[in-house]
């Protein structure tokens, strides 16, 4: 199917590795051309050789989304931008009890006021335009907020205001906000983590991973980053005009509510 992206430029935020990067991969291979974004400039220039060898309309820019001023810096250095992916992110688990304010805080300036700030930047052109995709990259979390991931539940929760509030500015217009409520993805962050657990409970990395499918997954398995890709990028062309102000699934089945 063509997606019809060709001539279309796409930002994503948190890109250089996982499903932001996965995004960016089947972007390029859609015929749009891509600015992806990680922490250092290390990591974003060995992300854009990567994938130069998919589509050679690609480039990079370094920021911290934990630091406004770099966001800014970013925004002043990005192109027209035709869709933007709001996908960078952090979490871990930390009991409820043993959070401090700037836990709280720190989740909500990374996972939160990064689309809210992109939104604001990018959206007015698309308005203008009358053309436009804005796709944040939420989470099951966001609806299912685990008891040992409160805050980062939050944060999800609120991209999911955000999105639906934003998708009401685009009335009349073929600009969509929507969000995907991705479930349990076996990014590279999630990979490293189980890794890690294995090796401290010495079983094999397999072993591990099969133990922490969520029993409620009808997949039964973790999602791959490409998968929620796939998603994502029928949802940033024009062919899903007619989807907006959406809260929709890629969660495996995690998810056990009809709406």
């Amino acid at each position: 199917m063509d997606l019809k992206l060709a001539g279309k430029t796409a930002f994503i935020s948190g890109s250089t590795q996982g499903i932001g990067y996965a995004v960016a991969e089947q972007l390029l291979r859609e015929g749009a051309a891509v600015v992806i974004n990680g922490r250092t400039q290390e990591k974003v220039d060995a992300a854009v050789n990567r994938l130069r060898t998919v589509g050679a309309a690609v480039r990079g820019i370094a920021a911290d989304f934990s630091d406004a001023a770099a966001v800014t810096k970013l925004i002043a250095q990005l192109p027209a931008i035709d869709i933007l992916v709001n996908n960078v992110g952090i979490f871990d688990r930390k009991p409820f009890f043993e959070l401090e304010d700037a836990d709280w805080y720190r989740f909500f300036e990374v996972n939160v006021m990064s689309g809210a700030r992109l939104s604001k930047a990018l959206l007015p052109k698309m308005l203008e335009r009358k053309w436009g995709r804005i796709l944040f990259i939420s989470s099951e979390s966001g609806v299912n907020i685990p008891a040992n991931m409160i805050h980062y539940g939050m944060s999800k929760t609120a991209m999911l205001s955000i999105s639906r509030g934003l998708s009401q500015l685009t009335k009349g217009t073929a600009v969509t906000v929507n969000t995907i409520l991705g479930g349990p993805t076996y990014s590279d962050g999630v990979a490293a983590a189980v890794a890690h657990v294995a090796g401290m409970q010495g079983v094999p990395v397999e072993q591990m991973k099969s133990q922490l499918i969520n029993p409620a997954s009808l997949l039964d398995r973790f999602i791959t980053p490409e998968e929620i890709a796939h998603f994502a990028a029928y949802l940033c062309s024009p062919l899903s005009v007619a989807t907006n102000g959406a809260a929709l699934r890629a969660d495996g089945g995690v998810l056990q509510t009809i709406l």
